[in-house]
């Protein structure tokens, strides 16, 4: 629909200098990593992001950003299982 062909193309108008922050396409060992490690722990920081960041050939904020969406994704999940488990009980 319209609005994601609107936010998949790129801003051609906008301040000059500041680039629209281009969507990472993580291959699908980069993501198996950053799941592994997510199973693990949901947060990351500093030493140990770095590490993976570099590891994955990855800069910190993609780890870093990644790792965000992840735990939306998984706060979503459990709300939605403990939804389901109300809706059988009910």
């Amino acid at each position: 629909g319209f609005l994601i062909s609107r936010c998949c193309l790129p801003l051609l108008k906008g301040k000059p200098g500041k680039a629209k922050r281009v969507r990472t396409i993580f291959s699908s060992e980069q993501l198996a990593r950053l799941e592994h490690q997510f199973a693990r722990q949901q947060y990351l920081v500093g030493h140990e992001r770095c590490l993976l960041a570099s590891s994955l050939h990855l800069t910190e904020e993609q780890v870093k950003v990644w790792f965000q969406n992840r735990r939306i994704k998984w706060r979503k999940q459990s709300l939605e299982q403990q939804q389901a488990k109300l809706a059988k009980m009910g």
